[in-house]
C-alpha cells in the first residue's frame, strides 16, 4: 500500500465511498444522497492548509484522508477517513491511518488529533488500534461546544 497526494481526477470515485446519506453526513456534515462529487473537490480548494490523500493498493484507490495542519494550535486533526466499501473489513481503514499519521508527524506539530461520532463504532476501534486515545471529558465538552454534534474527540498517543 501507498499513500500519495489526492489528484484531480478522483472526485467522483471517493464520492462514491459514501454508500448512503449517513455516510455523506459522516464526512460533510450534510445528509444528502448521493454524494455531490463538486463537494468533494471543494475540500482540497476551501484551505491551504489541508492536504489531501489517497491510499493506493497498487494502481487502485482504497482509501481517502485529510490531514489539517493548525499552526495556530500546534496540532495537526485527521479528517475525512474513508474507505472503499469494496474492501472494508480488510484492515484498509488501519493502514490508512497510520499511513496518515506519517505526513502528520512531518508537519512538526506537537498534536495530532481526531473527530469521530460516537457511533462510528468501528472508526472508533480502529483509531484506537491505530494509537488514538480519548481527550478528557472536559476537554472534548469544551471543544464541541461550537460543533454541530457532539464528536468524541481523540489524540494519537502513539502505538
Amino acid at each position: 500500500m501507498e499513500l500519495r497526494g489526492f489528484t484531480s481526477g478522483y472526485d467522483g470515485l471517493v464520492a462514491s465511498w459514501a454508500v448512503d446519506a449517513s455516510e455523506v453526513e459522516l464526512l460533510s456534515g450534510r445528509p444528502e444522497y448521493p454524494f455531490p462529487a463538486e463537494l468533494t473537490a471543494s475540500w482540497r480548494k476551501a484551505d491551504p492548509d489541508i492536504e489531501s490523500y489517497l491510499l493506493f493498493d497498487g494502481e487502485r484507490p482504497v482509501g481517502y484522508g485529510e490531514v489539517w495542519l493548525d499552526e495556530e494550535e500546534d496540532e495537526v486533526e485527521l479528517a475525512r477517513i474513508i474507505v472503499d466499501p469494496a474492501v472494508r473489513g480488510r484492515g484498509i481503514g488501519l493502514e490508512l491511518v497510520r499511513a496518515l499519521l506519517e505526513p502528520a508527524g512531518k508537519a512538526g506539530f506537537s498534536e495530532v488529533f481526531l473527530r469521530v461520532r460516537p457511533e462510528n463504532a468501528v472508526a472508533i476501534a480502529t483509531y484506537q488500534r491505530s494509537g488514538f486515545v480519548d481527550v478528557p471529558a472536559g476537554l472534548m465538552d469544551e471543544w464541541n461546544a461550537d460543533q454541530p454534534v457532539a464528536y468524541r474527540w481523540m489524540r494519537y498517543a502513539g502505538d
